[in-house]
């Protein structure tokens, strides 16, 4: 996974300068990088592995509904003639 940096103190002094006093701009930054850390980023090779997966999963299901499919098919042919 990648990780994402972030600055604090800039992000703080962003907020200083938009009226924010030192005590709030430094709780919601706290608070910012608190919820941001949780967050994990997937790269775009990770995320072509698991759609190339996830196609290969689809093929399998329509390969097998369709056999199914002709199945039922061939059967109830059989159960006519």
């Amino acid at each position: 996974m990648s990780a994402v940096t972030f600055d604090t103190l800039k992000f703080v002094e962003t907020l200083k300068k938009s009226g924010f006093d030192d005590e709030k701009a430094k709780g919601i930054a706290i608070a910012y990088q608190e919820a941001s850390d949780d967050k994990e980023l997937v790269t775009k090779q990770e995320l072509q592995i698991q759609l190339t997966e996830m196609k290969f999963d689809m093929l399998k299901w329509i390969i097998g509904l369709a056999l199914a499919q002709f199945s039922v098919l061939i059967g109830i042919l059989l159960k006519i003639n």
